[in-house]
């Protein structure tokens, strides 16, 4: 079995922490470019294979973007990673008779349980007419057929947009990301269309109202459809 020494594991290390260092230090955002790679090896005083072993990390985590032929930028965060994670490890589980897609619906749920209310205390400050016009194409779109993935998704990130939680659209669409990879797996919805615009219609509706009893019941309800699917998945033992 081959080991990395240890030596060159920390020169790694320490390249890759020189490298977010020189981030904080010169206050660069998402989006700036970066030193070129002997700017680095010159600031940072270490060897080319290091400066790139070190970005190629980075990278990897999205601290670091690499747009081949412009340049190196500071990364925009992305939960791509995790996605792919998730998704993986959930097949996996799948394959063995377990469900993890179960306990990914139950945290879903109640993150949106709690954003509704947050969003109906927010009364009036909150601006809803973006939702109700995805509402008015989503049940046009049940009535022809079948509600499309992308007006589900658009709902839940316009519904949450006004909290000013950047990472709340991040966080639904990392889950919602995993379930569309494994949607061949998860099968069909037993819900008609119409009872999936009803349901976010309920939704809508409760907020709206500055209902939070009618909110946390009806964010239930929404979820009830993806439960019973997935139930279907597991083991009866």
């Amino acid at each position: 079995m081959t080991t990395v020494p240890r030596s060159r594991l920390s020169r790694a290390v320490e390249a890759q922490e020189g490298v977010k260092d020189l981030i904080l230090r010169r206050g660069l955002v998402a989006g700036d470019p970066l030193p070129t790679e002997s700017e680095l090896m010159e600031e940072l005083a270490i060897s080319r294979n290091s400066v790139r072993e070190a970005l190629k990390a980075l990278q990897a985590v999205g601290i670091v973007e690499i747009r081949h032929g412009f340049g190196m930028f500071v990364g925009r965060m992305s939960l791509a990673g995790l996605v792919d994670e998730l998704a993986f490890h959930s097949r996996i589980t799948l394959q063995g008779g377990r469900n993890h897609l179960a306990h990914l619906t139950e945290i879903r749920e109640m993150l949106e349980s709690g954003l509704v209310l947050r969003l109906i205390d927010l009364g009036g400050e909150a601006d809803l007419g973006p939702v109700a016009e995805v509402m008015a194409r989503m049940e046009a779109e049940a009535q022809v057929g079948a509600v499309s993935p992308e007006t589900d998704r658009l709902f839940h990130d316009l519904l949450y947009r006004p909290l000013g939680n950047p990472l709340v659209s991040q966080l639904l669409g990392a889950f919602w990301d995993v379930f569309h990879q494994l949607r061949d797996e998860i099968g069909t919805p037993d819900e008609t269309p119409e009872d999936v615009a009803r349901r976010h219609r309920d939704i809508l509706a409760a907020v709206m109202a500055g209902d939070h009893g009618a909110a946390t019941t009806a964010v239930q309800a929404h979820f009830e459809g993806v439960r019973n699917r997935l139930a279907r998945l597991s083991p009866p033992w």
